[in-house]
């Protein structure tokens, strides 16, 4: 008999305007979806841990180059690529984290690595890459990560001066990815990535990597993944903003992400959106942009093989 296990997955926060999205271009978006939440669940069907497959999905997104993380990262002001991620163990909080930097193919897995192997939470730049070598971790060359895509938004955004959280700057669309899954165990975790923002400069971290504002897990109350303007989600740490109001407020996720998202970010200015999942298996996909790349799949309800899908876009 199956217990009850979930995963939900988001591909960023604001997605393409309908008025561009081309069906082709949509049912790319809904398969690389698809494929990673299948992935995950997989692991999850299969007795797996939540970690693995929320890693799992992750690379699946991280090596796909729609989507602003790994191969699909935007350029920096400097014409490099920085990359952060995290990843979280709802049964003990552990956590594990990577910023800037600029070679590794999936920097989740050196998140987890980090997590499992160092004493630390976050390593960043060259200390992190140099932890990644004596891990194995694999590396990748530069043009692995170029694409003309990617490369035109940087002249766009050089040309104007701007930063772009976005595919370009009409597309209104946040550069991150995360999972979030409850395993048959009973046990919660999360994980997020992305490539940064296009044309930024000085080294500027967001809220990916940051344990509470843009991931969170704890098998008390809940896992997340946020996606969105990062100084914002950083300033009102999140992620943890939502488990505290279930933790020390009793209120429901539900009800804690609506008061997060359409109260208490947007009183600040901050747009974005989150994927998240209870210790009881529910998923809430809340957002205050356009749309949200999402999905999510569950089995094992009430004992059952029966599973529930959804991928959505808009």
């Amino acid at each position: 008999m199956n217990k009850k296990f979930a995963i939900a997955i988001h591909g960023g926060a604001g997605t393409i305007l309908k008025s561009t999205m081309t069906k082709e271009k949509e049912d790319q978006y809904v398969s690389a979806l698809k494929e990673a939440i299948n992935i995950g669940y997989k692991i999850l069907e299969d007795g797996g841990t939540s970690l693995d497959a929320v890693e799992e999905a992750v690379v699946s997104l991280e090596d796909c180059p729609l989507f602003n993380a790994g191969k699909g990262s935007v350029f920096t002001h400097n014409g490099i690529h920085e990359m952060d991620a995290s990843i979280m163990d709802g049964r003990n909080i552990d956590a594990g984290a990577v910023s800037l930097i600029k070679n590794i193919k999936n920097p989740v897995r050196l998140a987890r690595k980090i997590m499992e192997k160092s004493e630390h939470v976050i390593l960043a730049g060259d200390g992190a890459e140099e932890f990644a070598r004596q891990f194995n971790i694999e590396f990748a060359d530069k043009k692995y990560f170029y694409s003309e895509f990617r490369y035109d938004q940087l002249q766009k955004a050089l040309q104007s001066d701007s930063i772009f959280l976005d595919h370009t700057e009409l597309d209104h669309k946040f550069g991150t990815v995360g999972a979030v899954a409850l395993d048959q165990m009973g046990n919660l975790a999360a994980s997020t990535s992305t490539g940064g923002m296009t044309n930024k400069k000085w080294g500027r971290i967001g809220d990916t990597p940051i344990i509470g504002a843009g991931t969170y897990a704890n098998n008390e109350t809940c896992a997340i993944s946020c996606t969105g303007s990062g100084e914002y989600f950083i300033r009102t740490m999140t992620a943890f903003h939502v488990h505290s109001l279930m933790k020390y407020g009793n209120y429901n996720l539900d009800i804690a992400i609506r008061k997060v998202i359409h109260e208490i970010l947007p009183s600040i200015g901050g747009d974005g959106g989150l994927i998240a999942i209870d210790n009881n298996g529910n998923v809430v996909m809340d957002f205050n942009t356009e749309g949200m790349y999402r999905a999510w799949k569950k089995g094992g309800e009430n004992g059952n093989e029966t599973e529930n899908e959804s991928v959505l876009i808009y």
